[in-house]
């Protein structure tokens, strides 16, 4: 019988896998973002850009990289959970192509016009959706449709941040949506991987308490903080989406102490996922105290626990484990990697300091560095991974995770 499978011969390995040219090319973009905004911040540097500096660095880091790393794991997770053939060559190619497009279209957003821009822009998560829903549906595989929920809410957000941006001066709902978005797919996927690698490892490497799995408090915990997180986003600054946030924050923390992470202190690889989603809680509870009271902080700090601490850790830490398991290595993390995830994790409260203390702009700075260090970092250590063949075995060592 003849093979669906494209000879291996017609596309680059770059080309072979979702996950490969968007982490790598959504990595790179990370820290770049940052290169650039920082003197666009002190006024050193001009764009063409109709957005903001300020309204410019969260765009590109929601829509620009988290789009990126979203779409990277949805096309790789997809193929697994229909058994149909990943979009992979030219498709593929043509989706790199069209978010590379849109990072072009927001720097040159004066000369195209913000109608062009936010078209251009908009294209890719709108084709990521629609792909992702033909794959699914064709594979029969309705359970996972619930996936999308939050994918098509990260492309209306990236629409009306555009609209804000044009019309009110301000994009905070918009930007509030993309965060939310980011954070319910990782309490989604999240709260499905995190306990199922920790029992697999534990149950190998250290026998005693396991994991609860995946129950009806998780689906309840879900619902609940997705609901504080569109209250959140409609009305930032209303006790009752306070009260809410509070609420989800004291949830997810139980939930998270139901995964024994203390016990994965020995795999980095693993104790990056329990650190990474700690971020969760403490975010919504700080968000939910701003916005009972005020004064108690500025609502940027929440923001950016949420922005670097969960989304960017979390996102550092799948796309590292993925790229392992998908390229045949083995899954565990070397002293490249433990810098990664230590620069992520250190840039996370070095941010929040900031934003406690604006006069201390070294706080920024750092924090700043951090990043840039982390995602370079990634870049350097995984982009051999990411742009050559799959290893045929895995490397003798330890077993895998």
């Amino acid at each position: 019988m003849a093979s669906s499978e494209p000879r291996r011969e017609a596309y680059p390995a770059l080309l072979s896998y979702g996950f490969r040219p968007f982490f790598l090319f959504g990595s790179i973009w990370a820290a770049l973002a940052i290169i650039l905004w920082l003197p666009m911040l002190a006024g050193r540097l001009e764009t063409s850009s109709l957005l903001s500096p300020v309204d410019w660095h969260a765009h590109e880091l929601l829509f620009g990289y988290l789009a990126a790393v979203v779409t990277g794991f949805l096309l790789t997770a997809i193929p697994n959970w229909t058994g149909r053939l990943p979009v992979r060559g030219a498709p593929l190619a043509g989706l790199v192509a069209l978010w590379l497009a849109g990072r072009i279209a927001i720097w040159f957003s004066a000369d195209l016009g913000w109608v062009a821009a936010m078209v251009l822009d908009s294209a890719f998560l709108l084709a990521v959706a629609v792909s992702a829903l033909i794959e699914i549906v064709v594979g029969r595989n309705w359970r996972n449709l619930l996936v999308l929920v939050p994918v098509t809410a990260l492309f209306a957000a990236n629409v009306f941040f555009h609209v804000e941006a044009r019309f009110f001066g301000f994009t905070e709902t918009s930007r509030n949506l993309a965060i939310a978005a980011g954070l319910v797919l990782i309490m989604v996927i999240g709260g499905r991987i995190i306990p199922s690698f920790t029992r697999n490892w534990l149950v190998r490497e250290n026998p005693g308490r396991l994991p609860v799995p995946f129950n009806r408090f998780d689906g309840a915990v879900i619902v609940v903080s997705t609901i504080a997180l569109l209250g959140w986003t409609i009305g930032p600054e209303a006790w009752v989406s306070g009260a809410l946030l509070v609420v989800a924050a004291i949830l997810n923390a139980v939930r998270l102490s139901r995964w024994a992470g203390w016990r994965t202190v020995s795999e980095p690889l693993l104790l990056i996922l329990h650190i990474a989603y700690v971020f969760v809680p403490a975010g919504l509870l700080i968000s939910g105290l701003t916005a009972l009271d005020s004064a108690f902080m500025p609502s940027v700090a929440g923001i950016h626990i949420f922005g670097i601490g969960a989304i960017g850790a979390m996102t550092l830490a799948v796309m590292a484990r993925a790229t392992f398991g998908h390229t045949g290595r083995e899954l565990h993390a070397g002293a490249g990697t433990v810098m990664v995830f230590c620069a992520i994790v250190l840039a996370a409260p070095l941010r929040f300091a900031a934003a406690l203390m604006p006069e201390s702009t070294w706080l920024l700075h750092a924090s700043a560095t951090l990043w840039v260090l982390a995602f370079a970092g990634f870049v350097l250590c995984y982009a051999g991974a990411l742009t050559r063949e799959r290893v045929a075995k895995r490397l003798p060592g330890r077993a895998p995770v």
